[in-house]
C-alpha cells in the first residue's frame, strides 16, 4: 500500500500519519498461516516532533517509533476499518529501544498478532533502520466502532 491507500484504512492524517509504505504477508508457520504487516517510514528532517528532540542532533522521540509501529500493524485489521471499526491503543509493555532513529534513515518495522479476544488484540513488533534493530516491543487495541 502506498500512503493514500493507507489513508483509505487509517484515521491518522498529516502530521499524524506515520507510515508512508505498508503491506500485509501470509507467513507459514508450522501447520498455520499468520498474517504479518510490515511498514515503512522515511525520516525527513523537518518533522514536528524532532524540532525540540534534541537542537542540533535530532533523534526520533521513542514514543513516536511506536506509534509508527503501531499504525504499521494497523493493515492487520484492514477489513475491519473499511467496517468501520477503529483499532485504539490500550498498551504497550516490554518495550525496547535499542538504537536511535535519525533524519535520512528509513525506519522499517514488522508486527503480528499473538493473541486475540475481541475486541482486544495483543501484538509484537520489531523496528529496524538498515538491517539493524531499533525498537521491540508488545502492544495491545481494542476495535472499536467509529462514532460517526
Amino acid at each position: 500500500m502506498n500512503k493514500e491507500e493507507i489513508k483509505k484504512i487509517l484515521p491518522h492524517r498529516d502530521d499524524m500519519l506515520l507510515v508512508e509504505e505498508a503491506e500485509l504477508e501470509e507467513v507459514a508457520d508450522g501447520e498455520e498461516t499468520k498474517k504479518v504487516s510490515h511498514g515503512k517510514y522515511h525520516v525527513r528532517g523537518d518533522e514536528f516532533f524532532l524540532r525540540g528532540h534534541f537542537p542540533g542532533n535530532p533523534v526520533v522521540p521513542g514514543v513516536i517509533l511506536c506509534e509508527m509501529m503501531a499504525q504499521s500493524s494497523c493493515v492487520l485489521f484492514t477489513e475491519e476499518m473499511k467496517s468501520g471499526m477503529t483499532p485504539m491503543f490500550t498498551g504497550l509493555k516490554e518495550v525496547k529501544f535499542r538504537n536511535p532513529v535519525k533524519p535520512g534513515d528509513t525506519f522499517e518495522c514488522e508486527c503480528e498478532i499473538v493473541k486475540s479476544k475481541p475486541p482486544f488484540y495483543f501484538a509484537k513488533g520489531r523496528g529496524f533502520v538498515d538491517g539493524k534493530l531499533c525498537l521491540q516491543a508488545e502492544f495491545s487495541y481494542a476495535l472499536v466502532k467509529d462514532d460517526k
